[in-house]
């Protein structure tokens, strides 16, 4: 009798649990994002694919063994970086990812770097599922692509959403994006997170985004990114971010700021806004993210996270933790792909008597040597009397020493190819009190040779022409990229203009080519 009566007042009181499916769940998340292109370890043997998947076939069998369902994610831009990837259109990162067994991964800007048929075979070498709900076909606001997954793990069901940054229509080359335009992902996301709860009972909804984290949403010229979203979200639309974008390892300290101590091996807090935790990996496959929740009556509950090194050397030449031996046989399957990029790339194609700084840190902010030296090859190669490109559009530095054409390749991953623009003077003039307005730390900052000009209180003045004042009567030819003439990174569209003319020489061949005339470059000169 007093069983029965325990089973009765049980069904009528909601606080007494009874069935398994009451009981606690767990949930780790491992996660990287900004792959671009690193399949292979580096020249110090960190990160590679392949001592990924060692640790992440180690965290996954641990979590496992906790009771825990596992999900791996990507924060997109699997595309561009290392010329050996970059050769192979990404074939060994997406085939190396299915090995590893992500479950999704989101669309990122890079992912537009090729003829869009390219990123449909990119999917077809996945057997994840590539996402993003906020690219849309222009003509009818259909989904571009595959909008979010339910997937089950465990005894959990969960959706992952795909979300890409809306600045990928000015960044990305526009003769690449075809109809495609990028809707708002806080405006989009409620939307399609109704549809999913109307249609499954799902246990944990996860924004899987390609958008940038920008600390206290000061995200500046850039398009808003994962802070601000998870501020303009109504409570409860999703529990987690996994990000990519801005390339860093989120961390933040007590007060919620920036964590400026964070070191590889060293603890780190993910952030958090408006209940949602936001959560990035660095770039690279540099790191693996690690988080473990806790899931009981609707509630997630952060139990810890981390973000793994993976084969991270410090400034004294040593692994910050221990040596993850690589996993021999996916090691054994991308060799081919790393030979392969090898024999195409080996040998040197000139010499620079020093060393030619690409970093983001110079060519977003500063005239750089690399980009004179850049500019000078495009001019060379239309006989232009001036030349420009934007900052972000160089990649990498370049060595002191002999350079290979896989050094160049690391400069200039995107096949852009070089164009020319016929200016009479006064349309010139108009011409560069736009592009002269783009500010330091955008990839849209301008790098130019040839040219010289005041730009105060927002206006243009003492414009030289090879150190002549510019004549707006005169004729004028300019350099530049097909990336910026066709739009890119918000310069004026010149592809319709009459004294356009493209040609079909590469930015990296003709970089290559002038370091073989002109060898050895004298840095100091530029």
């Amino acid at each position: 009798m007093r069983i029965i009566f325990t089973v009765l007042l049980c069904a009528l009181l909601s606080s007494c649990q009874l069935t398994p499916s009451d009981s606690p769940k767990y949930l780790t998340v491992l996660h990287t994002n900004d792959n671009h292109g690193r399949f292979w370890h580096n020249e110090k043997g960190e990160y590679g694919m392949a001592a990924r998947k060692t640790l992440i076939d180690r965290l996954r069998s641990e979590a496992q063994q906790q009771g825990h369902a596992v999900l791996l994610l990507s924060g997109g831009d699997i595309n561009t970086g290392i010329p050996e990837s970059d050769l192979q259109f990404a074939e060994p990162d997406f085939k190396g990812m299915s090995l590893l067994g992500y479950d999704a991964m989101a669309i990122g800007n890079h992912e537009f770097d090729n003829p869009l048929a390219v990123l449909d075979k990119q999917q077809t070498w996945a057997n994840f599922p590539l996402l993003s709900a906020n690219i849309l076909h222009e003509k009818d606001n259909s989904h571009a692509y595959q909008p979010y997954a339910i997937v089950k793990k465990s005894d959990l069901t969960i959706a992952l959403i795909g979300l890409t940054t809306i600045d990928t229509a000015k960044i990305a080359s526009p003769e690449y994006l075809g109809d495609l335009v990028f809707a708002e992902p806080a405006e989009i996301l409620p939307t399609v997170v109704e549809s999913i709860k109307a249609q499954h009972a799902v246990d944990v909804v996860i924004a899987v985004t390609h958008m940038g984290h920008y600390h206290d949403a000061k995200f500046g010229i850039n398009a808003p990114g994962d802070v601000t979203l998870a501020r303009r979200l109504a409570p409860n639309t999703i529990d987690m971010i996994i990000g990519g974008h801005s390339q860093e390892p989120v961390c933040v300290d007590a007060q919620g700021n920036e964590d400026t101590q964070f070191a590889p091996g060293k603890a780190c807090t993910p952030d958090q806004q408006n209940g949602v935790w936001i959560m990035q990996a660095h770039e690279w496959g540099k790191y693996v993210g690690k988080a473990q929740f806790k899931i009981e009556n609707g509630v997630k509950s952060l139990l810890s996270y981390e973000l793994i090194p993976v084969n991270l050397k410090g400034s004294d030449g040593e692994y910050v933790n221990d040596y993850i031996q690589p996993d021999p046989k996916l090691a054994e399957f991308l060799k081919p792909y790393q030979t392969f990029g090898e024999q195409k790339l080996k040998g040197s194609v000139g010499y620079v008597d020093n060393y030619l700084d690409g970093k983001r840190s110079t060519v977003r902010f500063k005239q750089s040597k690399l980009a004179t030296l850049i500019i000078k090859a495009q001019m060379e190669s239309v006989d232009a009397d001036f030349g420009l490109i934007s900052g972000g559009g160089i990649r990498h530095s370049i060595e002191a020493g002999n350079v290979s054409y896989k050094d160049i390749l690391k400069v200039h991953p995107f096949k852009n190819r070089i164009t020319v623009m016929n200016w009479k003077g006064s349309e010139l003039y108009d011409y560069l009190n736009t592009v002269a307005r783009f500010p330091p730390d955008s990839g849209a900052y301008m790098q130019y040779h040839g040219l010289s000009f005041d730009f105060i209180d927002g206006k243009l003045s003492n414009v030289l022409i090879n150190n002549k004042p510019l004549d707006k009567n005169a004729n004028y030819r300019m350099s530049i990229n097909s990336y910026n003439a066709a739009g890119g990174d918000g310069y004026p569209n010149l592809t319709s203009l009459a004294g356009f003319e493209p040609t079909s020489a590469t930015d990296a061949q003709v970089l290559k080519e002038y370091l073989k005339k002109h060898s050895p470059i004298r840095v100091g000169l530029l």
